[in-house]
């Protein structure tokens, strides 16, 4: 079994646990001041570099102002509507929003 930090889905609870703060109209280091952290910490967990367990997690949404059960549900919803999505991303990184990206020009060699 895949370590689910490497899943598409993992990609999408770290997009949304980002936005939730985002839309919260929180930074980093407010989040961070509730819940007694370093804005590292909380930087480090939407990066996905450090997970967040459950009891973290109800934490996290009580500094968020949002129940750990509205969370959850709402992640599920975006879980569905997302998942797929990103599984093609993560599949053809080198396309986002269904644009590809523009190289950069050869640099030419000297002889």
């Amino acid at each position: 079994m895949e370590k689910s930090i490497h899943t598409p889905e993992y990609a999408v609870f770290l997009r949304f646990i980002r936005q939730t703060r985002i839309d919260a109209g929180l930074t980093q280091q407010d989040v961070a001041q509730r819940l007694g952290a370093t804005q590292t910490f909380v930087s480090k967990c939407e990066r996905g570099e450090r997970r967040l367990d459950l009891i973290e997690l109800h934490a996290w949404c009580g500094a968020l102002g949002i129940g750990t059960t509205d969370f959850v549900e709402e992640f599920v919803k975006k879980l569905q509507r997302d998942a797929e999505a990103v599984r093609r991303e993560l599949r053809n990184p080198r396309q986002t929003s269904g644009k590809a990206r523009a190289r950069k020009p050869a640099r030419a060699t000297r002889s």
